[in-house]
Parts: structure tokens; sequence; C-alpha cells
């Protein structure tokens, strides 16, 4: 207690930088789970595609990331193994931020797609079972996070590779490619504003207040679904394609339209992102400022300081500016070769699971969804479609990032205990 009040500027201050550091890694890694498959598949240059994530992941961080957030992130520790002794939950805020935030920076300069998520909870698992007892951890939750490695991508590539294979049966395959487009693109447009509106509504909306019961948000979402259906209808109507363009011509002018939808699904997906997963960063960072203001009282949930979202956003954007192009390399040419209605299908199937994940209380990792699917576009085409060595490194990553982050964190909690304890 006396180190708290002692010290409190001080670690307020380290919490904030080293959220920002966790932000600018969420930035550089995560952001690509919007935009990869954009890049990947020419709807969008690499340049536009980061421009358009910085607005979107900014608006979702800032104008959706929530006044009040958890203090702890998915109730992975039991914080009354802390009442008596707040300074150590301090400390081990700010060293899991750093571990996290280190992790992060190398798996993005390497290229690897990790959870930022499961990299902040494994930090978090560090030092609470090695600083504090392994009593203090909620093992169950974290047997679940380890469950969903598997889980989420395998039902994330199952819906892609239908929904692949339903545009490739109904439009691709057929004698008049441009018409049968026509015909079935306006569904397509219906069920990606049903599950756009529903991912928005799920995983933004209810950050800035607006708590729609969940009738309300499936009959926002089905509204949505049946204006753009009527719009899409009208839109591809008035497409004017030239009849005796050979078949080429007509698969580039499909492949046009998808590239439409696909961006603004990723629009939507990155907004959605930002919202939520700036709370991996500024968790930890309102847990620090909560207790360290409150003279060592800890809460579950903490009112957000004016400054600590737009360490969040900035954070975000910085770091999706400059490095998020590694990760989105990998994302969008490294698994498998994307066109625009190859990349639909995944960004589609990543909203459908993150919808179903949500319903259903699933952990999930946003990165794991969108690998998955694009996984499961991939084979769709069969396995030699895949380049394997990227799709190994990819899963080991995932397997290295909880022990990684533990690690780390371990070591910083102990650095800093020593530094603030001497």
């Amino acid at each position: 207690m006396d180190i708290i009040n002692t010290y409190n500027a001080t670690l307020i201050l380290l919490a904030a930088g080293f959220a920002f550091f966790m932000a600018w890694g969420i930035g550089a890694n995560d952001v690509a789970n919007a935009m990869g498959t954009s890049v990947g598949s020419k709807a969008l240059t690499i340049k536009q595609a980061i421009i358009v994530a910085m607005i979107f992941e900014f608006a979702g961080a800032y104008l959706a990331g929530g006044e009040v957030t958890a203090t702890i992130r998915s109730g992975i520790i039991d914080s009354g193994y802390f009442v008596d002794t707040p300074e150590l939950l301090v400390f081990g805020m700010i060293g899991s931020l750093l571990a996290a935030g280190t992790w992060l920076l190398i798996a993005s300069w390497l290229g690897w797609p990790v959870s930022t998520t499961h990299s902040i909870i494994g930090a978090i698992v560090g030092f609470a079972a090695v600083g504090v007892g392994t009593e203090a951890v909620h093992w169950s939750k974290v047997t679940g996070i380890v469950g969903s490695w598997v889980i989420t991508p395998l039902i994330a590539g199952l819906i892609a590779y239908f929904i692949f294979l339903s545009a490739q049966k109904l439009i691709f395959d057929s004698e008049n490619p441009l018409a049968m487009a026509k015909r079935y693109v306006p569904f397509y447009m219906a069920l990606t504003g049903f599950m756009v509106s529903l991912v928005t509504i799920k995983k933004g909306l209810t950050h800035v207040g607006l708590d729609l019961t969940s009738m309300q948000g499936y009959g926002a979402a089905i509204a949505m679904a049946v204006v753009l259906f009527f719009v899409g209808k009208y839109a591809i109507g008035r497409l004017k394609f030239d009849p005796s363009a050979d078949r080429h011509m007509h698969y580039t002018n499909v492949e046009r339209v998808f590239a439409i939808l696909m961006v603004v699904t990723a629009c939507a997906m990155a907004f959605a992102h930002g919202s939520n997963d700036v709370a991996n960063a500024i968790g930890p960072l309102a847990a620090v400022v909560s207790i360290v203001n409150s003279g060592g009282e800890i809460a579950s949930t903490a009112k957000l300081a004016w400054w600590v979202l737009p360490v969040g956003a900035v954070g975000i954007v910085l770091g999706l500016g400059m490095l998020g192009r590694r990760v989105i390399a990998t994302i969008g040419k490294g698994i498998t070769h994307l066109t625009p209605s190859r990349g639909f299908a995944a960004e589609l199937a990543a909203a459908t699971t993150v919808v179903i994940a949500s319903g259903t209380g699933l952990p999930i990792s946003t990165t794991q969804t969108l690998v998955g699917a694009v996984l499961g576009v991939g084979m769709a085409r069969g396995i030699a479609a895949l380049n394997l060595g990227v799709v190994r490194n990819i899963v080991v990553s995932w397997v290295v990032t909880l022990p990684a982050g533990a690690i780390m964190s371990i070591m910083f909690f102990y650095m800093l205990k020593g530094i603030f304890s001497a």
C-alpha cells in the first residue's frame, strides 16, 4: 500500500507507456485480420488498406471502446488474492502489458498472425501463477482458451469452405456467370448485411451504451439485410457488361462485385475489432489507474479516465501504419492465393463465426478465426492450394503465444517488484 501511495504517478506513467506499446502491437498484428484478405485479393492496395483500417480501427477504439472496461480481461484470475497486496496486481498488470507488447512486436516482425487476446491472457496467467500462486488462476478459463485454438478455426474454415463452394457452383461454374451473379449476389449482400450488422451491434455498439436486446439486435440486422438485398439487386441490375466478351472477362466483372462486398465487410470488421480488442491494452491500464487512484482498492470494472481510450486508439493506428504490412502479407498472400470472391468468403465466414461465438460465449480469437477461414477457402481448392510451410509456422506461433507471454511477464513482474520494493 505504501508503495502505491509513494510511487503513484510513476506507476501510472509506466502503465500508460506500456499500454501504448501493447496497443501498437495490436495494430501491427491484429489489424491484418480485417485487411489481409482485401490486400491479398487486390481489392485494395496495401496503402489503401492501411488508410481504411486506420479510420475504422480508430473510430471503433475511440468512439465505441466504452466508458467502462473490465480491469481483468475474461475473469482469468481471482482478484481476491490481491486484496492485501494490491501493489502485486499493479506490478503484474504493468509487466503483462510490457510482455504482451514485446511478444506482439516479435510476432509482427516475423509476420506471424497471433492472438493479441491470448498474448495478454498468457501474460496475466504467468505473473499470477508464479508471483502469487496457482490457485489465483481460473484454470478452467485457460482450458477453454486452449480448446478455442482448434474449435474457432475449424468453425470458420467450414463456413468459408461452404460459402466459397456455393459461389463456385451457383455463379462461376455456370454457363453465364454474369447472369447468375445478378441473380445470386443480392442474396450474398443480404447475408453480408445481416452478419456485419450483428458483429457491429454485438462487438461495437454495446460499448457506446446502445444496449439492444437480442430481439432488437436481430431485428436491426434483418432490416439491414433486406435493404442491402434490394440495393444490391438494383445496383447490379444497372451494371452494363458486354455480353459478347469472353468468359474470362465475365469472371473479372463478377470478381469486381465481390471486391466491393469484401471491402464493406473489412471496414465493419475493423470497426468491431477496434471497439473490442482495444480493451486488451486499456483493461490492464484501467486496473492500474483504478487501484492507484483509490489507494489500493481493487474493482472488477473501472470508469476510464479521459486520456485512456486515446492511448489505445492512437497506439493501434501507429502500429498498423508502421509494421502492419508484414502480417497483412502473411494472411493475404502467404497462406493461399486469394481472389475477391475467395477473400469475401473468408471475411464473411469470420464475421459469422464471431456472431456464433458472441451468442454462445465461446472464447474466440479474431486472428485464429480469420486464418481458419482463409484455410477453409484454400481447402475448397484442394490441399495443394495451401502453403503448408506458412500454415505450420502460424500454428506453432499460436501454441507459443501463451507460454511466451507468461514467461516474459514473470520476468518483468519480478523486475518491477525488485525495483519498487528496494
